[in-house]
């Protein structure tokens, strides 16, 4: 197939022999990293795809072991920075073929539980194998030190016991779910109390089993989650070795991978570079080291990482080294872009209607829900943002008329409320002054707690953007752990290249004065 031999290798190009082990064992996965990679990079035709070394065969076994490696370290990584992870019931497409099949199956099996149930007398073998289920489920909830516990399902729950007592028709299975019922309560955690409440309310002994299944399920996935809380510190170590390693071996593969981190972390560095001509050179807080042309490391990688921020995903290239969290940081990006006409919004209100409604309590909060209902959809190609902002300066000017005739306060003239629409439809320009303050303050916040990260104390945040501080360090803490951890897996080759670039620049500045 013709390939341009123009067209530079996107970063997704050069992950392609990568992505095509993975792509099958992810593909179920809402959050497949395949998927995200081909929506949100550019250039990603196979048509156009560049290989820098010649393709060899690979084994089945080849295959398969790279996509379970590739696998796990997607769900390692989604764990570690994704501080909402949770382990979620598989649900089946309402009509699928797979959900018809399942519910005929359950069906079956539960019908014959209850054919077998209403025999005269009663045939318990379906029951005493859900019992032994049951057994099984309860003691993998114990932990080691429950012996008691332990001891007290092992003696009830006796599968021997019970066949002998089915035998001689002596079985009370009423008793032994009574049983169950009251030990999942002890087990469980408290947000599955009222779960188990509705259990006691069941007296059909078919519908009751059935039921206690459902709430074990729970139940696991709640243990299971524990454990991914309890696991995520040491998996964050363990997960950032794992990843360096499979970028190692992959970069001795494919060795200009690091291409675009290259020319990315060039430009922080000359932006950074141009910074300090006008002032003070940045300070390492944490100790790191920086190039002869005195840029801080950390500081150039940290302007570096807010770039990430106002990147054009659809005509540039992501750095090879973040593409896994590509669509992490673009749904960052439009967070704040959509905070930086909510913060416009609050601060020209405020400003219009001066000390009055700073002492109204909620009026903020309430201001803030409203713009952002009416600014829900911003991003898609067919919002109208001036239209929408006009319907937000119609609804807010009747809400602080309404605040301020209900705290015995002046409503605003016809003349003040065309001033504070005017002002507020102004914000769907890019060039807006109010919205470039805001943005250049958030950016700025953000800065700071890149560079406070490691301290105790976090930067203030910046005037005028109180009425949004919380969702301001919300997106701080999201953002700051998908830095952190990038750093913790790739600082390495963040390193070697920027010691590599401030050498050259370095060596540049030398023979510029020896020529002068």
């Amino acid at each position: 197939m013709a390939q341009n031999p123009d067209k530079p290798p996107s970063s997704e190009e050069k992950l392609s022999g990568l992505e095509d082990g993975q792509e099958e064992s992810l593909d179920n996965s809402d959050q497949s990293i395949a998927k995200r990679i081909r929506q949100s990079a550019p250039g990603s035709h196979s048509d156009d795809t560049l290989t820098s070394s010649p393709s060899r065969l690979v084994s089945v076994e080849e295959l398969m072991e790279t996509a379970k490696g590739v696998a796990n370290m997607a769900l390692a990584h989604e764990i570690v920075v994704n501080g909402d992870f949770q382990i979620k019931p598989h649900e089946l497409p309402e009509h699928s073929l797979e959900k018809k099949v399942r519910d005929i199956v359950h069906k079956a099996f539960w019908d014959c539980l209850e054919a077998q149930l209403k025999e005269d007398p009663p045939t318990y073998d379906h029951a005493i194998k859900l019992l032994g289920e049951i057994k099984e489920n309860l003691l993998s909830f114990l932990l080691p030190g429950h012996t008691r516990l332990r001891s007290q399902i092992t003696e009830v729950l006796d599968l021997d016991l019970i066949k002998q007592e089915a035998e001689n028709g002596a079985l009370d299975i009423y008793k032994l779910v009574e049983f169950i019922i009251g030990m999942m309560g002890t087990l469980c955690a408290p947000a599955r109390d009222e779960e188990i409440k509705k259990l006691k309310d069941i007296h059909e002994i078919v519908p009751l089993f059935r039921a206690i299944f459902s709430v074990l399920d729970l139940m696991k996935m709640d243990m299971a989650n524990f454990a991914v809380s309890s696991i995520r510190p040491k998996l964050m170590q363990q997960s950032a070795e794992y990843e360096r390693k499979k970028f190692q071996e992959f970069l001795e593969k494919q060795p200009n991978s690091l291409d675009f981190v290259t020319t990315w972390l060039q430009e922080a560095a000359d932006d950074l570079a141009k910074m300090q001509s006008k002032m003070l050179p940045p300070y390492c807080s944490d100790g790191a080291t920086g190039g002869a042309s005195g840029l801080c490391f950390t500081a150039v990688q940290n302007l570096a990482y807010l770039k990430l921020l106002k990147w054009d995903h659809v005509n540039r290239p992501f750095p090879e080294t973040v593409l896994m969290d590509q669509t992490r940081f673009q749904e960052i990006q439009l967070e704040l872009e959509q905070l930086v006409v909510i913060g416009t919004v609050l601060l020209v209100t405020f400003s219009a209607a001066g000390s009055a409604l700073v002492d109204i309590p909620g009026v903020a909060e309430k201001i803030k829900t409203i713009t952002k209902v009416l600014l829900t959809g911003i991003h898609l190609p067919s919002f109208n943002l001036k239209e929408s902002l006009a319907t937000v300066g119609e609804t807010v000017c009747a809400e602080v008329n309404s605040c301020l005739s209900q705290h015995g306060f002046t409503p605003f003239s016809a003349e003040r409320e065309a001033v504070l629409k005017g002002q507020i439809q102004a914000a769907a320009n890019p060039d807006n002054a109010i919205c470039k303050l805001i943005d250049s303050r958030i950016q700025k916040f953000l800065e700071n707690y890149l560079a406070s990260s490691h301290q105790k104390s976090l930067p203030a945040v910046p005037g005028g953007l109180g009425p949004v501080q919380r969702e301001l360090e919300d997106i701080a803490v999201k953002y700051a752990r998908l830095v952190n951890y990038n750093k913790m897996v790739f600082s390495p080759y963040y390193d070697a290249i920027l010691g590599k670039i401030l050498s050259e620049e370095e060596s540049q500045l030398v023979g510029k004065s020896e020529e002068s």
